[in-house]
């Protein structure tokens, strides 16, 4: 039941090129970001990442994008990160756009074992008839896609098929967490990480503050600790290192 790792190093160390990841954080918020650049130094290639957005061009995703070493990203926001934009366009990057509440949704259900679900959101555009470009060529034109979806009728309403999302690895960020793999999340940090923890068939989480197990009362886990297989510990300095996305104060 001991879960922790001694380090972010040994926790990544078996994600192979290739492989998918799930990976938490909104915006900024709640990035596993020494877990990220544990996977950075690591040197795995052709990641296929699932993720409410990519980072920002140095934090976050946005170093395993800036190094190459992204191939797919399957997410809902993407306008942060000017690299991001120049590898999609330029055909070095597929991406496969989501409404939010949909990916949300497909990491759950295939966290929880459900294959696909119908939702209204999409209906009656390119997300239900496909045509969304999901890789372009060197020189601008569509070379892959998005495929038309399946739909039904429920109350009289048309809904599409989604399906729910699996990932070879998830990468999480908790505020609080045992070696058992309990987690608790805080505020914002709370939106993908849950999520993305189920998803994942092997779950790395790093905690901000670890304690023992029996600490954490059984009614404030947010994710229990079946879905999570690796704890990391991070350092106080790791734990206060976050940045904002756009910093507004008032004159």
């Amino acid at each position: 039941m001991n879960k922790l790792s001694a380090g972010a190093a040994e926790a990544v160390a078996d994600i192979p090129d290739g492989a998918s990841l799930a990976v938490g954080g909104f915006g900024l918020s709640g990035v596993p970001e020494v877990l990220v650049r544990a996977l950075y130094a690591q040197g795995a290639d052709g990641l296929k990442v699932v993720s409410n957005n990519c980072g920002v061009d140095d934090r976050g995703l946005g170093v395993l994008l800036a190094a190459g070493r992204i191939a797919r990203v399957t997410g809902s926001y993407v306008g942060e990160n000017k690299e991001f934009a120049r590898q999609y366009l330029a055909g070095e990057l597929e991406v496969e756009l989501v409404p939010q509440g949909t990916l949300a949704e497909r990491l759950r259900a295939g966290g929880a074992g459900i294959p696909a679900f119908y939702t209204p959101a999409g209906v009656g555009t390119q997300v239900e008839r496909g045509g969304l470009p999901w890789r372009y060529t060197a020189e601008g034109a569509v070379e892959l896609a998005s495929p038309p979806k399946e739909t039904r009728e429920f109350a009289s309403r048309r809904h599409v098929l989604e399906h729910g999302i699996t990932t070879d690895f998830a990468l999480v960020r908790a505020w609080r967490g045992d070696r058992h793999g309990n987690l608790v999340f805080r505020r914002s940090a709370a939106n993908f990480n849950p999520l993305a923890a189920m998803a994942g068939r092997i779950t790395v989480a790093e905690v901000e503050e670890l304690v023992e197990p029996g600490e954490l009362r059984p009614d404030e886990v947010h994710l229990p600790g079946i879905f999570v297989q690796r704890v990391v510990a991070l350092t106080a300095e790791e734990a206060a290192d976050k940045q904002l996305e756009k910093r507004t104060v008032r004159t």
